[in-house]
């Protein structure tokens, strides 16, 4: 049996991470205008340990939010004002969406920033959960908490480009499905860059 910890090995490579994306990395003729205002957020990439091998945990929007409805998701948000940056932000939405406490995150480091179609520039914080703890979703907000293996996202192969109609064009994106959960678009995107640095082809 290896003994190789596997959250310890991201959180080696996190400091190798590559240059920022986007949701229209995969999207090329896409004409971004000059001096766009973007507004900051954080999202929690939440890894636990457990007998099973390390997971990471995501979110299930609700089916009644106004955006990204039903979408799989980080738990995060915009940077308010309260918030001392966007690692602040991240924590504290971790905590009011799926009750996951700051106290019980070690902070590892962090992927590139991932702008979004929505105008967000998003940093994903990676931390590692301490101890177990049961997740409490916000209702308002999130349908379902639940976790994937860590190995999943951490293969390249794994990933797959595919494409819709978004607002009259064509809009390519990565997909990382599990099971019955359709992970795509920037929690695709930013899971891939965890795979372009931690994970193997």
């Amino acid at each position: 049996m290896s003994s190789v910890d596997p959250i310890g090995a991201v959180a080696a490579a996190l400091g190798c991470a590559g240059g920022p994306t986007s949701d229209f990395d995969l999207n090329p003729e896409t004409v971004l205008a000059d001096g766009r205002r973007l507004r900051p957020a954080g999202v929690l990439v939440p890894l636990m340990a457990g007998p099973g091998g390390a997971r990471v945990v995501l979110t299930q929007r609700s089916s009644a939010l106004k955006h990204h409805p039903g979408q799989i998701a980080f738990p995060g948000g915009k940077q308010d004002a309260g918030d001392a940056d966007v690692t602040a932000a991240a924590l504290r939405e971790a905590r009011e969406e799926i009750g996951l406490h700051p106290e019980n995150v070690q902070v590892l480091g962090y992927l590139p920033t991932h702008e979004t179609v929505t105008g967000f520039l998003v940093t994903p914080v990676v931390g590692r959960v301490i101890s177990p703890y049961t997740p409490h979703p916000e209702e308002a907000e999130v349908a379902e908490v639940f976790d994937v293996p860590l190995d999943h996202v951490l293969q390249q192969q794994r990933y797959r480009i595919e494409s819709r109609y978004w607002r009259g064009t064509m809009r390519r994106y990565y997909t990382v499905p599990f099971g019955p959960y359709y992970i795509w678009g920037a929690t695709a995107r930013m899971l891939r860059a965890l795979a372009d640095v931690a994970g193997r082809p």
